[in-house]
């Protein structure tokens, strides 16, 4: 009987030392899989940073490139406002000399047509000043 009981307790010690070596084995695995899964998520979370500060140095760039173009944007405009203004004073200008010219030949044809009179009649011209 001691036989039988001894061979029991073998048995079940069998028994149980495979279910731990399998829970051990199936345990390792699960670690290993989760080891997997975490090192692929840091190397997502390492890819993510790297595009996240590519992104942020274009970012800057552009925000340069901005400034500069508003700053010249605002150059620009102050020519185009000073050509506004010359522009206009030179309108002003050829305005006043037409005008000028008007007279000018009004009082050029006046002027002909007292030659023409005082031909016509034989008198001495007198100039309007």
């Amino acid at each position: 009987m001691e036989e039988s009981f001894k061979n029991r307790i073998i048995l079940i010690l069998s028994i149980s030392t495979a279910i731990f070596f399998i829970a051990t084995v199936s345990s390792c695995a699960n670690v290993k899989a989760l080891k997997r899964v975490k090192d692929n998520e840091i190397d997502a979370r390492f890819t993510a940073e790297a595009e996240k500060e590519k992104i942020l140095k274009e970012k800057s760039a552009i925000e340069e490139g901005l400034k500069s173009t508003q700053q010249l944007l605002g150059q620009e405009k102050a020519a185009h406002e000073e050509n506004k203004k010359a522009l206009a004073q030179e309108q002003l200008i050829n305005q006043s000399l037409k005008e000028e010219v008007d007279k000018i030949s009004k009082l050029k044809e006046a002027l002909e047509e007292d030659l023409k009179e005082a031909l016509v009649k034989g008198k001495p011209l007198t100039v309007p000043k």
